[in-house]
């Protein structure tokens, strides 16, 4: 994880964003370094698409100020568009092209020069390894292969700013770990990055700092070891083996706060402020309750206990 303090490359103050009475973004602040992943987290409808689309000159921005490599946002939306990557939840590249010839569409977007083109796409053919496939109709890629053409030709100019919404959705798990690697070895190499994701583990892997929302808002802000640090409370994952034993426990668990219940699995999460005296007295009330339990663990919060304590839900169900 980095520890760069140099200025922020991507910058921004107090946005917000509303579309009549509905407030998308609200009052959100944001700072990402050079050589820093930052990522936005939030449910379905939080604000992260919103906030990736003001900072990038997509959308206006209704009140606040964001920066890129020193340019306004507001006022030098041409000059922003020259120092940023951007790889979006929907691929952005022309299947009937091939990689190269999607990159080359890119580069000349960029305005870069017909040489010096040439060699960075070469480059990243071979870095992100992609030779394999480089000659080919987009149309025939896999869809790890394409989401990773996407995501290469967000790097095009080297741009010093880099948005990745929701890169990995869709992919299986290697192609998702191989992506990761890229986007690691992107943050090494100085680029700043905002990155947004519905996976906990690949924030927990990625992210330098991690700004929670919900609603628009920012509810929590911190690296993930200082969010899981401030949950302050452990989690007591029960498993049982049938689903007379789980509906049974359901019903002794299901009014607790920010309990999860898995029925697929058989298993129930239960958050415990006192530790492991509070959890012994639980699993106790299931025994006397003649209900029994296959294992259990008392463990530290993950990213996901995180999200589920300080994001609204009324109910918690996997």
């Amino acid at each position: 994880m980095s520890t760069n303090t140099s200025p922020a490359v991507i910058h921004a103050e107090h946005l917000r964003k509303s579309y009549g009475e509905t407030i998308a973004v609200d009052d959100l602040s944001l700072s990402v370094r050079s050589g820093q992943v930052v990522g936005l987290l939030g449910p379905n409808g939080a604000g992260k698409t919103t906030t990736i689309n003001m900072l990038t000159t997509l959308i206006r921005i209704d009140s606040g100020t964001a920066s890129v490599a020193g340019f306004d946002v507001a006022t030098q939306p041409d000059r922003v568009r020259r120092v940023i990557g951007l790889a979006g939840q929907s691929a952005a590249v022309d299947e009937l092209l091939t990689a190269r010839e999607n990159l080359r569409l890119f580069g000349r977007l960029y305005k870069i020069r017909r040489r010096e083109l040439d060699r960075r796409i070469a480059g990243l053919i071979e870095r992100y390894r992609m030779t394999e496939y480089a000659d080919r109709p987009a149309s025939t890629y896999s869809g790890g292969q394409r989401r990773r053409l996407d995501v290469v030709a967000a790097l095009v100019a080297s741009p010093p700013a880099l948005f990745l919404d929701e890169p990995t959705t869709g992919l299986d798990p290697r192609s998702r770990a191989e992506l990761w690697t890229a986007i690691e070895e992107l943050r090494d190499a100085g680029a700043a990055i905002v990155l947004t994701t519905q996976y906990l583990e690949e924030a927990d892997r990625l992210c330098d700092r991690i700004v929670l929302i919900d609603g628009g808002a920012e509810v929590a802000a911190g690296t993930p070891a200082q969010l899981k640090r401030d949950l302050e409370r452990d989690v007591l994952d029960i498993h049982f083996d049938s689903d007379t034993e789980y509906e049974g426990a359901r019903r002794f668990v299901e009014a607790l706060p920010a309990v999860v219940l898995d029925a697929e699995a058989h298993s129930v999460s239960v958050p415990m402020t006192s530790g492991a005296s509070a959890s012994l007295a639980l699993l106790r009330r299931l025994e006397d309750g003649g209900i029994a339990i296959a294992d259990f663990q008392l463990r530290r919060p993950t990213l996901d206990d995180v999200f589920l304590a300080l994001t609204t839900r009324e109910e918690v169900a996997r």
